[in-house]
């Protein structure tokens, strides 16, 4: 068990309220035998003070229990839970508090029903082991789920970034280029930038960037990233030190979360980065003319993402941070699938789901994406078009009708070849429901010219036939076994109600 000052407290708060009700006390009671008031022994019992020696004293004594008892950090087993909570990296590095539930509040519900609470507390931790979910995944889980409170709008960190670019004289209407946000960091923060020395660790190839604390401080890049890449990495250590975030981690990817104020921290040096490199005012200006438009143009939003000077990736993202908050888009879906050309595996790496529509996703689902999703079918499309220019950015759209869930979807889709050069691709889609809102924002809505497919979430789970669908990918096995199940309890309720009558 993980022992520190805080942890000895709560232990003494169980055993005292342990052994006071084992004594059929109440905390006034108590009080009367050791000349303490009321409201110090409930400060004990919840953890948040930690008595002298004298005044244990005095509490042994009334429990009749033995000083040494007292102060053990031995627990009953019917206080299992204890050491699990204070020992498992699930429960100690998980941000309850974002969700207003304090540590007390955790103890307080161990301490009423102990056995109840330690089971459950156990299932949930099972579930994890069963799934291989790591606290990495619960972490980002859980800056997701900050994100949903928030509409993924962060309105202090926008507000941030436009003081910023006013106070250095910036014009928001011109990109921000690689070569002017290095010289900014090393001239007004003292970076170092090496671009030589990643290559020398051939494990460190998935690290676009390591940041080394110290005099000067260090970045070290990988080599061969896009002047896109470095230009945001550069903008998000402004990021880091204008917003003054000094609990940060050396790297951070998606298996390498060492706690979830790190994880917060990067997201909002990202957050702002964007905002930087894509001012709001100025973007949401060009996004009401583009969305005017009757008709889809995907060479005019390709030529939007290239004005401002950012990865596909990265402007996509900052859209479905604007849309909800000035457009009313609040029901959207960000997907991000990766594809080796070639391959018959689509790889879904992230998803932000700020929709009511269930999306299979995370761990343990290994199962096979619709092939109909315009997410596939460019990626399908760019892996066949060899008469493509090398790097070239795919645009495309289509209205979409999820069977099962009897939804329409609209889809704006980009795919490009990974500017990393591992062979594979990748296609980024914004997604959302064609609700009376999205209708109003968005004039192309209904351009004619636009395909239409009907689709559902995964070959697994869908009930078109093998007839219906020639796009399958593999049986739908999930849809047959839920089929089965569910002839099984219409059986079983007839059966009860032919015997009931």
């Amino acid at each position: 068990m993980d022992v520190n000052s805080e942890n000895l407290r709560f232990i003494m708060g169980f055993k005292l309220k342990q052994h006071r009700l084992e004594n059929g006390m109440t905390l006034k009671e108590l009080a009367n035998k050791t000349n303490l008031s009321i409201s110090y022994l409930s400060e004990i019992e919840k953890g948040k003070k930690y008595p002298k020696p004298e005044k244990i004293l005095q509490l042994a004594q009334a429990l009749d229990i033995s000083f040494d008892e007292m102060v053990s950090l031995q627990v009953k087993k019917e206080l299992d839970p204890l050491p699990i909570i204070f020992s498992s990296p699930v429960i100690k590095e998980f941000p309850f508090r974002m969700y207003g539930v304090s540590t007390q509040d955790l103890l307080a519900l161990i301490t009423g029903t102990p056995e109840k609470s330690g089971a459950l507390i156990r299932t949930f931790l099972e579930i994890g082991q069963d799934y291989d979910m790591r606290v990495e995944h619960l972490l980002l889980s859980a800056l997701r789920s900050y994100q949903h409170m928030q509409q993924n709008y962060f309105e202090d960190i926008e507000k941030a970034a436009s003081a910023f670019i006013k106070a250095q004289g910036w014009d928001s209407s011109k990109p921000l280029t690689e070569d002017f946000l290095r010289d900014f960091l090393i001239s007004n923060y003292d970076y170092e930038i090496l671009e030589d020395t990643l290559p020398d660790y051939p494990d460190a190839e998935d690290f676009r960037a390591v940041w080394i604390k110290g005099s000067p401080p260090k970045l070290l890049l990988k080599p061969d990233l896009t002047p896109y890449q470095r230009a945001f990495i550069f903008a998000k250590e402004i990021g880091f030190n204008h917003l003054k975030l000094k609990e940060r981690a050396n790297v951070v990817t998606r298996l390498i979360v060492q706690s979830f104020e790190q994880l917060l921290n990067n997201f909002k040096a990202s957050y702002f980065s964007a905002a930087l490199m894509m001012n709001s005012d100025t973007l949401q200006k060009d996004l009401e003319l583009f969305l005017q438009n009757q008709r889809w143009d995907g060479e005019a939003f390709l030529e939007l993402i290239d004005k401002y000077n950012v990865t596909p990736e990265t402007f996509m993202y900052r859209l479905s941070t604007l849309l909800p908050k000035f457009f009313g888009l609040k029901d959207l879906i960000f997907f991000r699938f990766k594809n080796h050309p070639g391959s018959k595996d689509f790889e879904l790496t992230k998803l932000f789901n700020l929709s009511r529509i269930f999306i299979p996703n995370g761990i343990g689902v290994k199962e096979n994406y619709c092939r109909r999703w315009s997410s596939i079918k460019l990626l399908r499309r760019l892996a066949t078009s060899h008469n493509q220019p090398s790097g070239a950015i795919l645009a495309s759209v289509q209205r979409s009708h999820f069977l099962d869930l009897n939804e329409d979807i609209f889809s704006i889709v980009v795919a490009y070849p990974n500017p990393l050069n591992d062979g594979s691709n990748t296609s980024i889609t914004l997604s959302f429901i064609m609700n009376h809102r999205f209708k109003k924002a968005v004039s192309f809505w209904n351009d004619p010219d636009i395909p239409e497919a009907e689709v559902n979430d995964t070959c697994e789970r869908c009930s078109l036939s093998d007839a219906q669908c020639q796009d399958r990918a593999v049986p739908h096995n999930f849809f047959d076994q839920q089929s089965q199940l569910n002839q099984q309890r219409e059986v079983l309720r007839k059966i009860v109600a032919d015997h009931r009558s």
